[in-house]
């Protein structure tokens, strides 16, 4: 059975812990003791060993997850010795996989990305390069999208971060109600519900554009497309575009 280690225990690398004990995983992970009061909440709640140091994560894992701030990579990789082709799965946003490789020599590099439903077994799931064992790990955590290009990875990076968009997007329109009257739980109500309906509906016509769909509702007169003029009208669409330009050329940067 494999035993998974975890280099930076944080709020992502928490939620996948979550993800594979629900999923079923019975293996043990192995956490580094930095984040202390994490670390022991996870032990306590979810069956892990929290361990003396990262040499000693590394030595008894078989699969690493590394979930350290970018700056932290370089430093961390002269503390620890990998063992040889022992799989590293990478949660830190940006860092290439040549990057990794350089810093961790011995590794099989992978690049992962993955949103807080990872918990509950709801989260995209992308990764690159794909191969096992981590594409079985990771598929317990929602659904998997392997890409065998880092470029698309990339790119689907940027998707990533409209995952955390879309809460503040809904929270304006929630926010919206509300400051109109309406209760707060009816306007969640309300904003979700319609969020769910959307999704639900495009999953149900795969063969479908968004663009048809939206056009079958936003037809010519309704309240729907005077809405939809507005929107287009003040840059709406502009934004969300140039908010993924943006974060593809830090990207692209190495920022």
């Amino acid at each position: 059975m494999l035993n998974i280690g975890i280099l930076g225990v944080g709020e992502l690398t928490e939620k996948v812990v979550i993800g594979l004990r629900r999923g079923g995983f019975a293996g043990r992970v192995l956490l580094s003791a930095r984040n202390h009061d994490r670390a022991q909440q996870l032990r306590a709640e979810w069956a892990c060993d929290v361990m003396a140091d990262n040499q000693q994560v590394v030595d008894e894992a078989d699969v690493l997850f590394l979930g350290v701030r970018p700056d932290v990579v370089e430093p961390l990789s002269r503390e620890v010795r990998l063992k040889p082709r022992q799989t590293l799965v990478s949660l830190v946003a940006g860092v290439k996989l040549d990057a990794l490789q350089h810093h961790f020599p011995q590794a099989r590099a992978v690049r992962a990305m993955l949103s807080y439903a990872a918990q509950i077994n709801q989260s995209t799931v992308v990764v690159t390069p794909g191969g096992e064992p981590h594409e079985a790990l990771l598929g317990v955590l929602g659904s998997l999208i392997v890409l065998e290009q880092e470029d698309a990875f990339e790119l689907a990076t940027v998707a990533a971060c409209m995952n955390g968009w879309f809460y503040f997007f809904l929270n304006d329109l929630q926010r919206w109600f509300v400051d109109k009257g309406l209760p707060h739980e009816q306007a969640a109500q309300l904003v979700l519900g319609n969020m769910q309906d959307c999704l639900a509906s495009a999953r149900h016509q795969p063969l479908a554009s968004l663009e048809a769909l939206g056009n079958a509702i936003a037809t010519p007169g309704t309240y729907t497309a005077a809405g939809l003029d507005v929107l287009r009208e003040n840059g709406a669409t502009q934004a969300w575009a140039q908010a993924f330009d943006e974060v593809l050329g830090r990207l692209h940067k190495g920022a």
